[in-house]
């Protein structure tokens, strides 16, 4: 399972930057990449699923890490929020298996 989630973490990481960086390439800027996130309510409701999948994973890292002092797997925290859930999740679950 250990080698599954670093595939994952490494398209979670990938896939969606590919995704920004063309929208980026296009000529648009990193405050115009945020209004997109909001420009409906379904994008508005993917948002927020994902920022409370953020925070609710940052809770458990936290409890999890403070409980086994394994400080490492906090490296999952800034993948989390600088990448994403997609790269975060899996990332975790890496460190958590080693």
């Amino acid at each position: 399972m250990r080698h599954v989630f670093l595939v994952l973490a490494v398209w979670g990481a990938i896939h969606p930057m590919w995704w920004f960086l063309t929208y980026m390439a296009e000529g648009n800027t990193l405050g115009q990449l945020i209004d997109a996130w909001y420009v409906n309510a379904s994008t508005t409701g993917l948002v927020w699923d994902l920022t409370i999948a953020a925070i609710t994973l940052t809770v458990w890292i936290l409890w999890e890490t403070f409980q086994s002092r394994d400080w490492l797997r906090l490296l999952a925290i800034p993948a989390i929020f600088g990448v994403g859930v997609s790269f975060g999740l899996p990332l975790y679950l890496w460190l958590r298996l080693r």
